[in-house]
């Protein structure tokens, strides 16, 4: 039996030792990785330490289409970064912002970028792939992400487990590993602006639904707020932001109302400034949209500039006090 025993340890060393070269491998060729949304480029910042923002920007991709850094720092002569996640609302927006305080020093002033789905938590991991390389050991991770569909306990614990049959991952190492040129970064300094035409998400959306009412979670409200008293605890100022959003699109969702007073609710109870740009001109022209959520190009640009000048305005106001 003590025989079979050390049969068994001389085999599974090797084959433990093989799975985490194989792991590292892996994981250093998906660092590399630059496609849409371009999720990676901001954990790779965040991981390395590159960031060191005054102005951090959260939020889900009404973030990273909607306000540009570059505008900030021209107009407010401090460093911006965005950190804006695809397709998640806080929950995950909390962990990036944990792993960028655990990396990075803290920023003196936080954009929080909200909408009526930034307190609604889906149930699967959206975009998942972009925690493979990280995720490994990374207890802030496997907290923020476990309630999700999407890992398993081995996924999170043992060396190469996570990458099997995630078909999205061996398509990009099959193409990293090739003599091409690495690819251009995606985003820049965590922003992309999107030139793009108005497309017919909204009236399809209709087409399948009359109207829509967002469910909202306790559990990202009671986290959304533990955050507002952290921020305050460690002395960073925070503005919530509700972005310009196509007017048509507001009508869509029956308790939008709702959702707004919550961000009310948090301002008065946080004394936090909440700026809502849902009845602002830029939400009433459809030029400025590529779909009901989301501006293009031209209306990110028109609509940093406008907050950039009136955080600059308040920043001047407070001087003078």
């Amino acid at each position: 039996m003590k025989k079979f025993l050390i049969k068994i340890v001389f085999f599974l060393i090797p084959l433990l030792l093989l799975m985490v070269l194989a792991d590292f491998y892996i994981t250093k060729k998906l660092k590399n990785n630059h496609e849409y949304p371009g999720e990676i480029e901001v954990w790779n910042d965040i991981y390395k330490s590159n960031i060191n923002t005054d102005i951090a920007i959260y939020g889900s991709s009404r973030a990273w289409v909607h306000i540009d850094p570059k505008i900030l720092e021209d107009s407010l002569n401090m460093k911006a970064y965005n950190f804006g996640i695809d397709g998640h609302n806080f929950w995950l927006q909390y962990l990036r912002h944990k792993e960028y305080l655990e990396y990075n020093k803290q920023p003196k002033l936080i954009i929080m970028s909200v909408d009526v789905f930034s307190l609604a938590k889906r149930q699967d991991l959206y975009e998942l792939n972009q925690f493979l390389p990280y995720m490994l050991w990374n207890e802030n991770i496997i907290n923020a992400t476990s309630s999700y569909k999407g890992f398993t306990f081995q996924d999170y614990y043992f060396p190469l487990f996570r990458y099997y049959g995630k078909i999205r991952g061996s398509n990009s190492i099959l193409k990293l590993t090739s003599n091409e040129n690495p690819e251009k970064a995606y985003r820049n300094n965590g922003f992309r602006g999107m030139e793009r035409n108005w497309n017919n998400d909204l009236a399809k959306a209709k087409l399948n639904l009359n109207e829509y009412a967002i469910d909202v979670d306790s559990s990202s409200v009671n986290l959304f707020q533990q955050f507002l008293l952290e921020c305050k605890s460690n002395q960073i100022t925070v503005i919530l932001v509700y972005t310009p959003e196509y007017i048509e699109g507001q009508n869509f969702v029956t308790n939008r109302e709702k959702v707004i007073n919550i961000y009310n609710d948090f301002s008065k109870k946080h004394n936090v400034l909440f700026l809502d740009y849902s009845n602002d001109e830029i939400s009433q022209e459809r030029d400025f949209f590529y779909n009901a959520s989301h501006l293009n190009k031209k209306g990110s640009e028109l609509f940093t500039r406008n907050l950039s000048q009136y955080i600059k305005a308040l920043a001047n106001k407070n001087k003078d006090r």
